[in-house]
């Protein structure tokens, strides 16, 4: 049994010991401030990896997002469709650019976005003459939404797809890598990622001309001159040498990463599964997931115990587990914004705070949504890919105990 002081965190960092080769590097070329020979080669291994024709190494996901957003055209006024089910940072730039944010329910089988509340959300938007501009969607938890009826909706309607695949790095969907759909895919190297470089994200695109325009914009929009001139607005969205050092000794062992958060899933449901009320996140039949993080809903009224519960008894014995995400819609800073549930009619946005259960997922209309459901019910347990096999017997043990 591992000691019971010790903290065991949601999703730490996981160093593989290369790291340190490249920072050396660094500091023996004194390539320490933006751009350097390693952002180059990261910016290549990155697409590589994914295959796509290129990436751009950044400040965060968030500004490839924002990136992503200008490089699409969406302006103020515009709409742009969104995953619910997300972190903020998927959403926030929507705000960036003053445009307005639709947002999109998850589907039961691989709680990414639900393709029918899309399909819904594009036809009456058709019908009143005001497509989106752009159509954002998460791959949730390291998993890939069903790609293949998403691009067809946004080919059919001839709207621009940006893959926020910032939790799916190393997971697939029919044998091609998260990050490599749509005109755009989002990477995240945040500290809690499957990989990290302590803060940073990617641009990654086949677009090559808009890739450099990107690049553009992220350095200040600087002009080519001698003098420092600029004539548009620009930004300080690029990777420093040394982060990017560290990305490229973690990627050197991503596959392992994935195997090693894969085996703590397996651990988990092994362990759990045959629990009355708990219900695992599924893995779509289309591709692999990374697991990036364990989820699971938790029904009290099967097992005893609700989620929260849970997380105060796992706190009491120093290990942190969350909610799932809060979906967006449920956000009050979306309030009165339109959200287009799995089943039923699109509404506004309601934050629907103290409400519980089947009562905030069915409203008099008979309106289904999964996201609500997930967000009463959803769990998730550390899933750090140096989780010690001790360490996760310690979560399962206090989570047995309560029952």
């Amino acid at each position: 049994m591992a000691e019971k002081g010790k903290r065991i965190y949601l999703s730490s960092p996981h160093m593989s010991g290369r790291e340190m080769e490249y920072i050396k590097e660094a500091f023996a070329a004194n390539w320490i401030a933006p751009l350097g020979p390693h952002v180059d080669a990261f910016e290549k291994e990155l697409a590589e990896y994914v295959s796509v024709r290129g990436a751009l190494a950044l400040s965060s996901g968030t500004s490839a997002i924002h990136l992503a957003l200008l490089l699409t055209g969406v302006r103020r006024g515009d709409r742009v469709f969104c995953s619910s089910l997300t972190f903020a940072a998927t959403a926030n730039p929507i705000l960036y650019v003053g445009a307005e944010p639709v947002f999109i329910d998850a589907e039961p089988q691989s709680w990414n976005i639900s393709t029918a509340a899309l399909a819904r959300a594009f036809e009456d938007a058709g019908r009143a003459g005001g497509l989106p501009k752009a159509v954002i969607i998460t791959d949730l938890y390291g998993q890939s939404a069903d790609m293949e009826p998403v691009e067809d909706l946004c080919n059919r309607y001839g709207v621009d797809l940006i893959e926020d695949a910032a939790e799916a790095l190393g997971a697939t969907y029919r044998d091609r890598r998260c990050g490599s759909f749509g005109r755009f895919g989002i990477l995240s190297f945040n500290g809690n990622k499957i990989i990290t470089t302590s803060g940073g994200g990617a641009l990654l695109s086949n677009d090559e001309e808009a890739l450099e325009r990107a690049r553009y914009l992220a350095t200040q929009a600087r002009q080519p001159v001698r003098h420092y001139e600029h004539t548009e607005t620009g930004y300080n969205y690029r990777l420093s040498n040394v982060l990017a050092g560290i990305g490229r000794g973690q990627l050197t062992v991503l596959e392992q990463r994935v195997a090693a958060r894969r085996a703590v899933f397996a651990r988990y449901r092994e362990s759990l599964g045959d629990i009355d009320g708990f219900e695992f996140m599924p893995e779509a039949g289309y591709g692999q997931a990374n697991r990036w993080l364990t989820a699971l809903t938790v029904n009290p009224d099967l097992c005893g115990m609700g989620r929260e519960q849970i997380i105060d008894a796992l706190e009491a014995e120093n290990i942190e587990a969350r909610p799932v995400w809060k979906p967006m819609h449920r956000q009050p800073l979306y309030e009165g914004t339109l959200y287009y549930p799995h089943e039923g009619q699109a509404r506004k946005s309601i934050p629907l705070e103290g409400r519980e259960g089947k009562e905030a997922n069915l409203n008099d209309r008979g309106e289904l949504s999964i996201s609500d459901d997930l967000f009463e019910k959803g769990l998730c347990l550390p899933s750090g890919s140096n989780m010690s096999i001790e360490d996760q017997e310690r979560v399962i043990e206090v989570i047995k105990d309560l029952l």
